[in-house]
C-alpha cells in the first residue's frame, strides 16, 4: 500500500438515540463528539437516525399493505380487461 493516501481507520461508536442503542465498530468517519464505551475507553461517536433497533422491518412493526384491495378497487373503477 502507498503511504499517506489512505484515511485513518479507527474505532467509532454509532448511536441511535431513539432506540437507546449503540454499537462499536471501525470506520474512517471523523466526528468531534466523544463518548465513553463499556470498556472505559473514550471513542468518537456518530448519531444515526435509524438502526436495526429502530427500523420497522427489523423490529416487526412493519405495516403490510393490502395490494389485493387496491387491485380490486382499480378493476371496479376502470373495468377488467379480458
Amino acid at each position: 500500500m502507498k503511504n499517506e493516501i489512505h484515511p485513518d481507520y479507527n474505532y467509532v461508536i454509532f448511536r441511535d438515540k431513539s432506540a437507546n442503542f449503540a454499537f462499536l465498530t471501525r470506520s474512517t468517519l471523523k466526528t468531534d463528539q466523544k463518548m465513553v464505551w463499556e470498556d472505559g475507553v473514550e471513542y468518537p461517536v456518530f448519531d444515526v437516525e435509524i438502526s436495526s433497533a429502530s427500523h420497522p422491518f427489523y423490529t416487526g412493526k412493519q405495516k403490510i399493505l393490502d395490494a389485493g384491495g387496491r387491485v380490486a378497487k382499480f378493476e371496479k373503477r376502470f373495468g377488467k380487461k379480458a
